[in-house]
């Protein structure tokens, strides 16, 4: 798989840095099953569910961006900082429950993807571009 893979396990070389500790995928939906469990929360995690609070939770982040200048700071706000750390946690913690409730193994499946975005957008012909693949 080239320099996307070098052949390593995508559950254990694609990791989330937190502070100043490194969690693997599967650390992080351990964490985010064992939450759950305690709460017994799993059962209203059918992927319908899962996939609309995904887009929920991403719109939320996407709200703190609004009206923000194209040169102006992202987000326009300063104070908004941590509430987008906030709600990146909780798209990921959405994305991950989504995942295990369907078998998905991110880490493959992100690997699997940029190997066919790769041949869609070869580097010598989308390189700086902005176009879909069949425009290009």
């Amino acid at each position: 798989m080239g320099s996307v893979n070098k052949g390593l396990n995508p559950l254990t070389s694609i990791r989330c840095v937190v502070a100043d500790h490194s969690f693997s995928l599967s650390e992080l939906s351990a964490l985010t099953q064992a939450f759950n469990d305690e709460r017994d929360w799993s059962r209203y995690h059918c992927p319908r569910n899962l996939a609309m609070a995904l887009s929920v939770e991403a719109s939320e982040l996407l709200e703190l961006f609004l009206w923000s200048e194209d040169d102006g700071p992202q987000p326009p706000v300063p104070g908004r900082i941590e509430k987008a750390r906030e709600e990146l946690a909780d798209v990921a913690i959405c994305l991950l429950n989504l995942a295990d409730r369907m078998d998905v193994d991110l880490g493959q499946a992100v690997v699997d993807k940029l190997k066919i975005n790769g041949a869609k957008y070869p580097v010598e012909k989308a390189k700086g571009r902005m176009e879909k693949s069949d425009e290009l």
